[in-house]
């Protein structure tokens, strides 16, 4: 899958994510620092119908947020040194709930996701062009 998209079209382009992957629950992005990552999780939430505020979990490390089909968890592992922290956190126990799970920094801790889980990189093209590929 790759996604090319201006960042004006950023919700449609979040809904064709959300049409190529319709029974996955975990997705890992990653990219580097300002590419794009939270800004697009924003944009998936937004498609999904949650009304409440979508923050970055950087100091939280887990946003909960609540849409018509359940829940949306998006992690934030940049502040973790390992996939203990991690543990301790309670990450480990959200990857498996069953629920959405969108994951930045994934590479913090790699051992922990299920074997499902969705890869993918953000990437900055120009700046207001994206580019996500699985």
């Amino acid at each position: 899958m790759e996604l090319r998209f201006q960042l004006q079209d950023i919700e449609a382009a979040a809904g064709q994510f959300w049409e190529q992957f319709p029974l996955r629950t975990v997705y890992a992005f990653h990219g580097d620092m300002g590419a794009g990552k939270t800004t697009f999780i924003h944009a998936l939430c937004a498609v999904k119908g949650v009304t409440d505020t979508v923050g970055s979990p950087t100091f939280s490390i887990i946003n909960e947020y609540r849409y018509d089909g359940g829940r949306i968890f998006h992690i934030d592992l940049y502040r973790l040194k390992d996939e203990e922290e991690a543990i301790r956190t309670g990450v480990e126990d959200v990857l498996y709930s069953g629920d959405i799970c969108l994951v930045e920094w994934p590479d913090r801790a790699p051992g922990i996701f299920p074997p499902d889980t969705v890869e993918l990189r953000v990437e900055v093209i120009n700046p207001e062009t994206r580019k996500i590929t699985a």
